[in-house]
């Protein structure tokens, strides 16, 4: 072992103070409230806010309604932080109480890290910064998200309030949102009140947040995080800049859909199938990815569409990106069950189940919209593709 590893590892352990009943270890070069019934309080308080967290976040009882919002955000990103699949452990990581820092009679900021241990070395799984308000005989605590962009600039499109640095391009801006908007539409969601935050990366977003690093997220450059509560939502984005340009309208239809049906019970190749048929792929236009699977179909006139199906056959091979058979048959059904039978028909496709092998759930649902069978899903599939 490294000789500053091993100091590392004697001073974390050595100096920390445990107790079965306290979730936090705290090593002693931690800086606390002299004030013994204070420091007990935030002890207490945080270990309690801490053992809330594997519940729904509104249940939270050290987490005041008016700073739900983004905290619910930031406690999704605490749920299951101690556990580890790689070492099959629930309680691999432990949780760190790293630093206190009284900012004025009644508000703390509170960091704290989880760590684990694999083969004599600590393995960090994540740090985060939290603001911990005292309120009677408790604190609370909230997500620093508000504290952070207090100089931010901020305007309302419609029902959304964006909210960013310095400037935003409001063309780009306002074509986005007509494309959430008609989205919307099409999805029946309503029109839901929002906070969105330009960002310029996933690296800003999390630091917003309070999350300070997390492993999860290594390697990443660009992603969203958002959440709702009482009926409001916030998005803190970070795939798109404050020009919101190389706006995906497939990845925004995705996202608005998830908003409607949970991704709990969406089958992923009908859900990738109406991101086709309404947002392309890719940089791709719907018409231009029907156009490349009907060049396949009539270079393989044989083909088995079942078969196809169910290996999710890349039909673009010398392509950059991958367009797969079953996204385009998707495409293709939902398009005539739209016509057929209204969009709450697709609705009804794509929330039934996530994947399974053989795609037993999806074809049960299939023949139950449509009619189509797993014995007449070839067929079907060639008279779809000459009709379009």
């Amino acid at each position: 072992m490294k000789k500053t590893t091993a100091i590392f590892l004697t001073l974390l352990f050595a100096s920390a103070t445990f107790a079965q009943t306290q979730p936090v270890l705290i090593p002693q070069s931690v800086y606390l409230p002299k004030d013994s019934a204070l420091k007990n309080t935030l002890i207490a308080s945080v270990n309690g806010f801490l053992a809330q967290t594997q519940q729904p976040n509104n249940q939270n009882t050290y987490v005041r309604p008016e700073d739900l919002l983004e905290t619910s955000v930031l406690l999704d990103e605490i749920k299951d932080i101690s556990g580890s699949r790689k070492f099959n452990d629930t309680n691999f990581y432990k949780g760190y109480l790293t630093n206190a820092v009284k900012l004025n009679d009644s508000t703390f900021l509170v960091q704290l890290a989880y760590i684990g241990i694999t083969d004599g070395a600590p393995l960090v799984r994540a740090n985060f910064t939290i603001l911990a308000k005292k309120k009677g005989d408790k604190f609370y605590f909230n997500s620093p998200l508000k504290e952070n962009t207090r100089g931010w600039k901020s305007e309302l499109v419609g029902a959304t309030t964006l909210h960013y640095k310095t400037s935003i391009n409001n063309a780009n801006a306002k074509d986005y949102f007509k494309m959430v908007a008609k989205y919307d539409e099409k999805l029946k969601a309503p029109n839901t009140p929002t906070e969105f935050y330009c960002c310029d990366n996933l690296h800003e977003v999390l630091q917003l947040l309070g999350v300070d690093y997390k492993s999860d997220y290594n390697g990443s450059v660009h992603n969203t995080l958002s959440g709702k509560e009482n009926n409001t939502c916030l998005i803190v984005n970070g795939t798109f800049t404050p020009d919101f340009t190389d706006i995906d309208p497939h990845d925004t239809w995705h996202a608005r859909l998830h908003n409607v049906v949970s991704t709990s019970i969406i089958n992923r190749p009908v859900d990738e199938g109406t991101a086709y048929l309404y947002g392309g792929s890719w940089g791709l236009t719907w018409q231009q990815i029907l156009d490349k699977f009907k060049a396949y179909a009539a270079a393989n006139p044989k083909a088995d569409w079942l078969v196809l199906y169910n290996e999710s056959k890349n039909f673009d091979e010398k392509a950059k990106f991958p367009l797969n058979a079953d996204f385009a048959i998707n495409a293709l059904l939902a398009k005539k069950i739209e016509q057929e039978k209204g969009f709450p028909a697709v609705i009804e496709l794509l929330s039934c189940g996530k994947k399974q092998k053989n795609n037993e759930n999806y074809f049960a649902a299939l023949e139950h919209l449509t009619g189509i069978s797993k014995a007449t899903f070839n067929s079907n599939v060639w008279d779809l593709i000459k009709a379009n």
